[in-house]
């Protein structure tokens, strides 16, 4: 298995909209990455620190191959996209592997 976590680093500056982002990106993720090999996308929301994080996403794919198969989706765009909708934060995404 493969993760990709997702993090929205905090600021005092930025916005973060938790209903939008349970409701309507995770959602969105699912539906365009389970068919690839996504096994999970689950939401965390850490309690605020001055250095935390907003969120943070893991993204659990069968393997190497579903990540790649994600990352190089027609549809894969969409999601990157929908990120303005819902926070001003620039994601950092890290990549682990269960063992």
């Amino acid at each position: 298995m493969i993760t990709l976590f997702v993090t929205y680093p905090a600021s005092a500056d930025a916005s973060f909209d938790r209903d939008y982002y349970t409701t309507h990106h995770i959602p969105l993720v699912n539906s365009v990455w389970k068919p690839l090999g996504l096994i999970s996308a689950t939401a965390f929301f850490p309690s605020p620190a001055p250095n935390g994080n907003h969120a943070i996403c893991e993204c659990v794919f069968e393997g190497e191959s579903a990540l790649q198969a994600a990352l190089a989706s027609p549809h894969t765009p969409a999601v990157m996209d929908d990120v303005k909708n819902f926070t001003t934060i620039v994601p950092v995404i890290l990549r682990g592997t269960a063992f």
